[in-house]
Protein backbone atom coordinates (compact mmCIF):
# COMPACT_ATOMS: atom_id res chain seq x y z
CA UNK A 1 0.00 0.00 0.00
CA UNK A 2 1.22 3.51 -0.79
CA UNK A 3 0.94 6.71 1.15
CA UNK A 4 1.02 10.32 -0.04
CA UNK A 5 3.24 12.68 1.87
CA UNK A 6 5.41 15.75 1.31
CA UNK A 7 8.86 15.01 -0.03
CA UNK A 8 11.25 14.89 2.93
CA UNK A 9 14.18 13.62 0.90
CA UNK A 10 17.36 15.38 -0.23
CA UNK A 11 15.35 18.00 -2.11
CA UNK A 12 13.91 19.17 1.19
CA UNK A 13 17.13 18.92 3.18
CA UNK A 14 20.16 19.61 0.96
CA UNK A 15 22.41 19.81 3.97
CA UNK A 16 21.72 16.14 4.62
CA UNK A 17 22.29 15.05 1.02
CA UNK A 18 25.37 13.06 1.93
CA UNK A 19 23.34 10.54 3.91
CA UNK A 20 20.96 9.84 1.05
CA UNK A 21 21.67 7.21 -1.61
CA UNK A 22 23.66 8.70 -4.53
CA UNK A 23 21.34 7.35 -7.23
CA UNK A 24 18.33 8.89 -5.53
CA UNK A 25 20.17 12.14 -4.98
CA UNK A 26 21.17 12.36 -8.66
CA UNK A 27 17.55 12.17 -9.84
CA UNK A 28 16.43 14.61 -7.15
CA UNK A 29 19.06 17.00 -8.48
CA UNK A 30 17.54 16.93 -11.96
CA UNK A 31 14.08 17.49 -10.43
CA UNK A 32 15.40 20.50 -8.50
CA UNK A 33 16.85 21.91 -11.71
CA UNK A 34 13.47 21.58 -13.42
CA UNK A 35 11.35 22.71 -10.44
CA UNK A 36 13.52 24.96 -8.25
CA UNK A 37 10.45 26.44 -6.55
CA UNK A 38 8.97 23.04 -5.58
CA UNK A 39 11.44 21.64 -3.08
CA UNK A 40 8.73 19.64 -1.30
CA UNK A 41 6.35 18.16 -3.88
CA UNK A 42 3.70 15.67 -2.92
CA UNK A 43 5.09 12.17 -3.18
CA UNK A 44 3.55 8.70 -3.30
CA UNK A 45 5.73 6.40 -1.21
CA UNK A 46 5.76 2.62 -0.89
CA UNK A 47 5.10 1.93 2.79
CA UNK A 48 7.01 -1.36 2.59
CA UNK A 49 9.86 -1.04 0.14
CA UNK A 50 10.23 -3.64 -2.61
CA UNK A 51 13.60 -4.72 -1.25
CA UNK A 52 11.92 -5.44 2.10
CA UNK A 53 9.24 -7.64 0.54
CA UNK A 54 6.71 -5.01 -0.46
CA UNK A 55 4.65 -5.34 -3.66
CA UNK A 56 5.55 -1.98 -5.24
CA UNK A 57 8.89 -1.72 -7.08
CA UNK A 58 8.92 2.08 -7.15
CA UNK A 59 10.15 3.54 -3.88
CA UNK A 60 8.80 7.00 -4.66
CA UNK A 61 6.75 8.88 -7.26
CA UNK A 62 7.05 12.65 -7.05
CA UNK A 63 4.25 14.85 -8.37
CA UNK A 64 4.98 18.39 -9.60
CA UNK A 65 2.82 21.21 -10.87
CA UNK A 66 4.01 22.34 -14.30
CA UNK A 67 2.71 25.72 -15.48
CA UNK A 68 3.31 24.81 -19.13
CA UNK A 69 4.61 27.19 -21.75
CA UNK A 70 2.20 29.52 -23.56
CA UNK A 71 4.80 30.36 -26.19
CA UNK A 72 4.98 26.68 -27.19
CA UNK A 73 1.23 26.04 -26.78
CA UNK A 74 1.86 23.81 -23.75
CA UNK A 75 -0.99 23.71 -21.25
CA UNK A 76 -0.69 23.50 -17.47
CA UNK A 77 -0.38 19.95 -16.15
CA UNK A 78 0.81 17.62 -13.41
CA UNK A 79 4.20 15.99 -13.90
CA UNK A 80 4.87 12.59 -12.29
CA UNK A 81 8.41 11.17 -11.93
CA UNK A 82 9.27 7.68 -10.67
CA UNK A 83 12.19 6.49 -8.53
CA UNK A 84 13.09 2.81 -8.48
CA UNK A 85 13.49 1.37 -11.97
CA UNK A 86 17.04 2.71 -11.86
CA UNK A 87 19.58 1.81 -9.18
CA UNK A 88 19.05 4.24 -6.32
CA UNK A 89 21.32 2.57 -3.77
CA UNK A 90 24.24 0.84 -5.49
CA UNK A 91 24.44 -1.93 -2.91
CA UNK A 92 22.67 -4.73 -4.84
CA UNK A 93 19.57 -4.61 -2.65
CA UNK A 94 17.38 -4.21 -5.77
CA UNK A 95 19.58 -3.92 -8.86
CA UNK A 96 22.88 -5.55 -9.66
CA UNK A 97 25.59 -2.89 -9.68
CA UNK A 98 27.36 -3.09 -13.04
CA UNK A 99 29.45 0.08 -12.98
CA UNK A 100 29.11 3.70 -14.06
CA UNK A 101 29.48 3.19 -17.80
CA UNK A 102 26.31 1.18 -18.48
CA UNK A 103 22.65 1.64 -17.55
CA UNK A 104 21.65 2.18 -13.94
CA UNK A 105 19.32 -0.67 -13.00
CA UNK A 106 16.95 -1.02 -15.92
CA UNK A 107 18.37 2.19 -17.32
CA UNK A 108 15.27 4.36 -17.13
CA UNK A 109 12.59 5.94 -14.96
CA UNK A 110 8.99 6.63 -15.97
CA UNK A 111 7.29 10.02 -16.18
CA UNK A 112 3.73 11.06 -16.96
CA UNK A 113 2.11 14.40 -17.81
CA UNK A 114 -1.59 14.77 -16.95
CA UNK A 115 -3.66 17.81 -17.90
CA UNK A 116 -4.58 19.87 -14.84
CA UNK A 117 -8.31 20.38 -14.63
CA UNK A 118 -9.79 23.78 -13.76
CA UNK A 119 -9.95 24.20 -9.98
CA UNK A 120 -7.73 21.18 -9.28
CA UNK A 121 -5.47 22.01 -6.32
CA UNK A 122 -3.71 18.67 -5.89
CA UNK A 123 -2.54 16.06 -8.40
CA UNK A 124 -4.64 12.87 -8.75
CA UNK A 125 -2.79 9.83 -7.41
CA UNK A 126 -4.06 7.20 -9.88
CA UNK A 127 -1.09 7.77 -12.25
CA UNK A 128 1.18 6.55 -9.46
CA UNK A 129 -0.59 3.17 -9.39
CA UNK A 130 -0.42 3.01 -13.18
CA UNK A 131 3.34 3.55 -13.01
CA UNK A 132 3.67 0.93 -10.28
CA UNK A 133 1.81 -1.53 -12.52
CA UNK A 134 4.21 -0.92 -15.40
CA UNK A 135 7.16 -1.21 -13.02
CA UNK A 136 5.87 -4.55 -11.73
CA UNK A 137 5.74 -5.81 -15.31
CA UNK A 138 9.34 -4.73 -15.91
CA UNK A 139 10.61 -6.32 -12.70
CA UNK A 140 8.71 -9.58 -13.22
CA UNK A 141 9.49 -10.01 -16.93
CA UNK A 142 12.83 -8.17 -17.02
CA UNK A 143 11.66 -6.71 -20.33
CA UNK A 144 12.62 -3.07 -20.63
CA UNK A 145 10.89 -0.24 -22.47
CA UNK A 146 12.21 2.22 -25.02
CA UNK A 147 10.92 5.28 -26.83
CA UNK A 148 8.33 4.42 -29.46
CA UNK A 149 7.04 1.32 -27.65
CA UNK A 150 3.30 0.83 -27.30
CA UNK A 151 1.45 -0.78 -24.39
CA UNK A 152 -1.98 -2.36 -24.89
CA UNK A 153 -3.89 -1.69 -21.65
CA UNK A 154 -7.53 -2.29 -22.72
CA UNK A 155 -8.97 -0.24 -19.90
CA UNK A 156 -9.27 3.48 -19.14
CA UNK A 157 -6.03 4.45 -17.45
CA UNK A 158 -7.92 6.11 -14.58
CA UNK A 159 -10.67 3.44 -14.32
CA UNK A 160 -13.26 5.90 -15.62
CA UNK A 161 -15.23 5.84 -18.88
CA UNK A 162 -12.42 7.52 -20.80
CA UNK A 163 -11.39 6.59 -24.35
CA UNK A 164 -7.75 6.84 -23.27
CA UNK A 165 -7.10 3.13 -22.75
CA UNK A 166 -3.58 2.47 -24.06
CA UNK A 167 -0.10 3.98 -23.90
CA UNK A 168 2.84 4.99 -26.05
CA UNK A 169 6.28 5.78 -24.65
CA UNK A 170 8.60 8.62 -25.63
CA UNK A 171 11.52 10.61 -24.23
CA UNK A 172 10.45 13.17 -21.65
CA UNK A 173 10.71 16.58 -23.36
CA UNK A 174 12.19 18.36 -20.32
CA UNK A 175 14.19 15.91 -18.22
CA UNK A 176 17.70 15.23 -19.44
CA UNK A 177 19.36 11.81 -19.00
CA UNK A 178 21.14 11.65 -15.65
CA UNK A 179 24.60 10.19 -15.08
CA UNK A 180 24.69 8.66 -11.60
CA UNK A 181 27.49 6.82 -9.77
CA UNK A 182 25.62 3.64 -10.71
CA UNK A 183 25.10 4.31 -14.43
CA UNK A 184 22.94 6.27 -16.85
CA UNK A 185 19.23 6.96 -16.29
CA UNK A 186 16.91 7.98 -19.13
CA UNK A 187 13.36 9.23 -18.60
CA UNK A 188 10.51 7.68 -20.60
CA UNK A 189 7.21 9.52 -20.64
CA UNK A 190 3.91 7.64 -20.71
CA UNK A 191 1.46 9.05 -23.26
CA UNK A 192 -2.20 8.01 -23.04
CA UNK A 193 -3.81 7.21 -26.40
CA UNK A 194 -7.09 5.94 -27.84
CA UNK A 195 -7.53 2.49 -29.38
CA UNK A 196 -7.45 3.90 -32.91
CA UNK A 197 -4.14 5.62 -32.19
CA UNK A 198 -2.66 2.45 -30.70
CA UNK A 199 -3.68 0.48 -33.79
CA UNK A 200 -2.09 3.10 -36.02
CA UNK A 201 1.15 2.79 -34.03
CA UNK A 202 1.05 -0.99 -34.49
CA UNK A 203 0.38 -0.75 -38.22
CA UNK A 204 3.01 1.93 -38.83
CA UNK A 205 5.32 2.86 -35.92
CA UNK A 206 5.09 4.48 -32.52
CA UNK A 207 7.46 7.33 -33.29
CA UNK A 208 5.41 8.37 -36.30
CA UNK A 209 2.17 8.50 -34.29
CA UNK A 210 3.87 10.40 -31.47
CA UNK A 211 5.04 13.01 -33.96
CA UNK A 212 1.48 13.42 -35.27
CA UNK A 213 0.12 13.74 -31.71
CA UNK A 214 2.61 16.53 -31.02
CA UNK A 215 0.97 18.56 -33.75
CA UNK A 216 -2.54 18.28 -32.28
CA UNK A 217 -3.03 20.46 -29.19
CA UNK A 218 -6.08 18.57 -27.89
CA UNK A 219 -4.40 15.18 -28.37
CA UNK A 220 -1.17 16.01 -26.55
CA UNK A 221 0.61 18.96 -28.10
CA UNK A 222 4.39 19.48 -28.13
CA UNK A 223 4.92 17.90 -24.68
CA UNK A 224 2.38 15.09 -25.22
CA UNK A 225 0.18 15.85 -22.22
CA UNK A 226 -2.51 13.26 -21.55
CA UNK A 227 -6.08 14.52 -21.28
CA UNK A 228 -8.30 11.78 -19.86
CA UNK A 229 -11.41 13.74 -20.89
CA UNK A 230 -10.46 13.77 -24.55
CA UNK A 231 -13.39 12.27 -26.44
CA UNK A 232 -12.02 12.43 -29.98
CA UNK A 233 -9.14 10.63 -31.60
CA UNK A 234 -6.56 12.65 -33.49
CA UNK A 235 -8.13 11.27 -36.68
CA UNK A 236 -11.50 12.73 -35.65
CA UNK A 237 -9.85 16.07 -34.97
CA UNK A 238 -7.86 16.10 -38.22
CA UNK A 239 -9.00 13.51 -40.83
CA UNK A 240 -5.94 14.25 -42.96
CA UNK A 241 -3.77 12.48 -40.38
CA UNK A 242 -5.19 9.12 -41.49
CA UNK A 243 -3.84 9.79 -44.98
CA UNK A 244 -0.39 10.43 -43.53
CA UNK A 245 -0.52 7.15 -41.61
CA UNK A 246 -1.68 5.22 -44.70
CA UNK A 247 1.11 6.75 -46.75
CA UNK A 248 3.64 5.87 -44.09
CA UNK A 249 2.47 2.25 -43.97
CA UNK A 250 2.57 1.96 -47.76
CA UNK A 251 6.01 3.52 -48.04
CA UNK A 252 7.76 2.25 -44.92
CA UNK A 253 5.71 -0.69 -43.68
CA UNK A 254 5.49 -1.39 -39.97
CA UNK A 255 8.37 -1.28 -37.47
CA UNK A 256 6.51 -3.75 -35.27
CA UNK A 257 8.42 -6.97 -35.89
CA UNK A 258 6.90 -9.09 -33.15
CA UNK A 259 4.48 -9.29 -30.26
CA UNK A 260 3.96 -11.35 -27.13
CA UNK A 261 0.77 -13.30 -27.71
CA UNK A 262 -1.35 -16.32 -26.93
CA UNK A 263 -0.52 -18.61 -29.81
CA UNK A 264 -0.19 -22.32 -30.59
CA UNK A 265 0.78 -24.19 -33.73
CA UNK A 266 0.01 -27.82 -34.54
CA UNK A 267 1.78 -30.07 -37.04
CA UNK A 268 -0.86 -31.62 -39.31
CA UNK A 269 1.69 -33.49 -41.39
CA UNK A 270 1.25 -37.24 -41.81
CA UNK A 271 3.67 -39.04 -39.46
CA UNK A 272 6.20 -41.26 -41.22
CA UNK A 273 7.76 -44.56 -40.23
CA UNK A 274 10.95 -42.90 -39.14
CA UNK A 275 9.84 -39.45 -38.10
CA UNK A 276 13.20 -38.15 -37.01
CA UNK A 277 15.14 -39.27 -40.09
CA UNK A 278 12.54 -38.41 -42.73
CA UNK A 279 11.35 -35.05 -41.38
CA UNK A 280 14.56 -33.66 -39.96
CA UNK A 281 17.61 -32.33 -41.64
CA UNK A 282 20.81 -31.24 -39.95
CA UNK A 283 21.71 -27.62 -40.37
CA UNK A 284 25.38 -28.49 -40.17
CA UNK A 285 27.83 -30.89 -38.66
CA UNK A 286 28.75 -28.34 -36.04
CA UNK A 287 26.38 -26.25 -33.88
CA UNK A 288 25.73 -22.79 -35.27
CA UNK A 289 27.08 -19.83 -33.38
CA UNK A 290 25.20 -16.58 -33.07
CA UNK A 291 26.62 -13.63 -34.94
CA UNK A 292 26.64 -10.08 -33.62
CA UNK A 293 23.67 -9.38 -35.91
CA UNK A 294 21.77 -12.35 -34.42
CA UNK A 295 22.47 -11.15 -30.88
CA UNK A 296 21.31 -7.62 -31.59
CA UNK A 297 18.15 -8.90 -33.28
CA UNK A 298 17.33 -11.07 -30.27
CA UNK A 299 17.62 -8.07 -27.99
CA UNK A 300 15.54 -5.79 -30.16
CA UNK A 301 12.96 -8.11 -31.71
CA UNK A 302 12.28 -10.84 -29.20
CA UNK A 303 13.10 -9.37 -25.81
CA UNK A 304 10.49 -6.64 -25.98
CA UNK A 305 8.39 -8.11 -28.72
CA UNK A 306 9.06 -4.86 -30.55
CA UNK A 307 11.73 -3.70 -32.99
CA UNK A 308 12.55 -0.33 -34.44
CA UNK A 309 15.02 -0.91 -37.24
CA UNK A 310 14.86 -1.82 -40.90
CA UNK A 311 17.12 -4.88 -40.94
CA UNK A 312 15.60 -7.99 -42.48
CA UNK A 313 17.80 -10.49 -40.64
CA UNK A 314 15.90 -13.09 -38.65
CA UNK A 315 17.26 -14.03 -35.22
CA UNK A 316 17.35 -17.59 -33.91
CA UNK A 317 15.25 -18.08 -30.78
CA UNK A 318 17.07 -19.42 -27.74
CA UNK A 319 14.53 -21.44 -25.77
CA UNK A 320 16.99 -22.82 -23.25
CA UNK A 321 15.53 -22.20 -19.83
CA UNK A 322 17.56 -21.04 -16.89
CA UNK A 323 17.83 -23.31 -13.89
CA UNK A 324 15.75 -22.58 -10.84
CA UNK A 325 18.85 -22.75 -8.66
CA UNK A 326 20.35 -19.53 -9.99
CA UNK A 327 18.81 -16.07 -10.06
CA UNK A 328 17.84 -14.68 -13.42
CA UNK A 329 20.28 -12.03 -14.54
CA UNK A 330 19.24 -8.56 -15.66
CA UNK A 331 19.87 -9.72 -19.25
CA UNK A 332 16.77 -10.67 -21.13
CA UNK A 333 15.67 -14.29 -21.06
CA UNK A 334 15.93 -14.53 -24.86
CA UNK A 335 19.29 -12.80 -25.08
CA UNK A 336 22.36 -14.93 -25.74
CA UNK A 337 25.26 -14.83 -23.31
CA UNK A 338 27.59 -13.60 -26.05
CA UNK A 339 28.03 -13.48 -29.78
CA UNK A 340 29.60 -16.94 -29.56
CA UNK A 341 26.66 -18.56 -27.76
CA UNK A 342 25.62 -21.97 -29.12
CA UNK A 343 22.05 -22.75 -30.10
CA UNK A 344 20.58 -25.44 -27.79
CA UNK A 345 20.72 -28.99 -29.17
CA UNK A 346 16.99 -29.26 -29.71
CA UNK A 347 17.13 -26.29 -32.10
CA UNK A 348 20.02 -27.59 -34.22
CA UNK A 349 17.74 -29.75 -36.36
CA UNK A 350 15.07 -28.43 -38.71
CA UNK A 351 11.79 -30.28 -39.25
CA UNK A 352 10.03 -29.80 -42.55
CA UNK A 353 6.23 -29.82 -42.22
CA UNK A 354 3.59 -30.47 -44.85
CA UNK A 355 0.78 -28.50 -43.21
CA UNK A 356 0.20 -26.59 -40.00
CA UNK A 357 -2.69 -25.27 -37.96
CA UNK A 358 -2.16 -21.86 -36.34
CA UNK A 359 -4.14 -20.66 -33.35
CA UNK A 360 -4.15 -17.11 -31.98
CA UNK A 361 -6.21 -15.24 -29.43
CA UNK A 362 -8.44 -12.54 -30.82
CA UNK A 363 -6.12 -9.54 -30.45
CA UNK A 364 -3.19 -11.45 -31.95
CA UNK A 365 -5.35 -12.64 -34.83
CA UNK A 366 -6.33 -9.09 -35.68
CA UNK A 367 -2.63 -8.31 -36.23
CA UNK A 368 -2.39 -10.73 -39.19
CA UNK A 369 -3.27 -8.00 -41.73
CA UNK A 370 -0.53 -5.86 -40.16
CA UNK A 371 1.86 -8.80 -40.48
CA UNK A 372 1.05 -9.10 -44.18
CA UNK A 373 0.68 -5.48 -45.21
CA UNK A 374 3.21 -3.84 -42.92
CA UNK A 375 5.94 -6.49 -42.80
CA UNK A 376 5.85 -9.30 -45.37
CA UNK A 377 4.99 -7.14 -48.37
CA UNK A 378 8.07 -5.08 -47.47
CA UNK A 379 10.37 -8.11 -47.36
CA UNK A 380 10.48 -8.37 -43.57
CA UNK A 381 9.47 -10.86 -40.90
CA UNK A 382 6.94 -10.91 -38.05
CA UNK A 383 7.04 -13.05 -34.89
CA UNK A 384 4.36 -14.11 -32.42
CA UNK A 385 6.09 -15.18 -29.17
CA UNK A 386 3.87 -17.12 -26.78
CA UNK A 387 3.42 -15.67 -23.31
CA UNK A 388 2.68 -19.18 -22.01
CA UNK A 389 5.88 -20.96 -23.00
CA UNK A 390 8.62 -21.28 -25.60
CA UNK A 391 6.31 -21.45 -28.61
CA UNK A 392 6.93 -18.91 -31.38
CA UNK A 393 5.52 -18.44 -34.88
CA UNK A 394 7.47 -16.36 -37.40
CA UNK A 395 6.23 -15.36 -40.85
CA UNK A 396 9.13 -14.68 -43.21
CA UNK A 397 9.48 -13.31 -46.71
CA UNK A 398 11.85 -14.86 -49.21
CA UNK A 399 15.23 -13.24 -48.79
CA UNK A 400 15.07 -12.75 -45.02
CA UNK A 401 18.55 -13.65 -43.82
CA UNK A 402 18.76 -16.62 -41.45
CA UNK A 403 15.33 -18.10 -42.24
CA UNK A 404 15.10 -21.90 -42.29
CA UNK A 405 11.67 -21.99 -43.95
CA UNK A 406 12.23 -21.81 -47.71
CA UNK A 407 10.15 -21.55 -50.88
CA UNK A 408 10.60 -25.30 -51.40
CA UNK A 409 9.71 -26.10 -47.78
CA UNK A 410 7.52 -23.19 -46.58
CA UNK A 411 6.73 -24.76 -43.19
CA UNK A 412 9.70 -25.62 -40.96
CA UNK A 413 10.34 -25.82 -37.25
CA UNK A 414 13.23 -25.64 -34.80
CA UNK A 415 11.80 -27.26 -31.68
CA UNK A 416 8.87 -25.05 -30.60
CA UNK A 417 9.73 -22.33 -33.14
CA UNK A 418 7.72 -22.46 -36.38
CA UNK A 419 8.54 -20.48 -39.50
CA UNK A 420 6.16 -19.92 -42.40
CA UNK A 421 7.69 -18.74 -45.67
CA UNK A 422 5.37 -16.54 -47.70
CA UNK A 423 7.09 -17.15 -51.02
CA UNK A 424 4.40 -16.07 -53.51
CA UNK A 425 1.80 -13.37 -53.74
CA UNK A 426 -0.88 -16.07 -53.94
CA UNK A 427 -0.07 -17.04 -50.35
CA UNK A 428 -1.58 -13.85 -49.04
CA UNK A 429 -5.04 -14.68 -50.31
CA UNK A 430 -5.01 -18.47 -50.52
CA UNK A 431 -2.84 -19.98 -47.82
CA UNK A 432 -3.76 -17.44 -45.17
CA UNK A 433 -7.31 -18.70 -45.42
CA UNK A 434 -5.99 -22.24 -44.88
CA UNK A 435 -4.03 -21.14 -41.81
CA UNK A 436 -7.10 -20.67 -39.65
CA UNK A 437 -6.89 -18.97 -36.29
CA UNK A 438 -8.97 -19.91 -33.31
CA UNK A 439 -10.29 -17.14 -31.08
CA UNK A 440 -9.83 -18.21 -27.50
CA UNK A 441 -12.85 -17.20 -25.43
CA UNK A 442 -13.24 -16.14 -22.68
CA UNK A 443 -9.49 -15.98 -22.04
CA UNK A 444 -8.40 -12.31 -21.82
CA UNK A 445 -6.22 -10.77 -24.52
CA UNK A 446 -3.99 -8.87 -22.15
Amino acid sequence: MDEVRPNNGPAAAPGLASIFPPGLQAIYGECRRLYPDQANPLQVTAIVKYWLGGPDPLDYISMYRNVGCAAQDVQEHWHYISFGLSDLYGDNRVHEFTGQEGPSGFGFELTFRLKREVGETAPPTWPAELMQGLARYVFQSENTFCSGDHISWHSPLDNSESRIQHMLLTEDPQISPVHTPFGLVNFLQIVGVCTEELQAAQQWNGQGILELLRGVHVAGGPWLITDMRRGETMFDIDPHLQERVDQGIEKEGSNLSGVSAKCVWDDLSRPSEDEEDSRSICIGSQPRRLSEKDTEQIREALRKGLEFNTKAALPPINSQKQGHDRPQSRKDSLESESSAAIIPHELVRTRQLESVHLKFNQESGTLLPLCLRGRLLHGRHFTYKSINGDTAITFVSTGVEGAFATEEHPYAAHGPWLQVNTHTGAWYTHELAACTYFLWNPLPDS
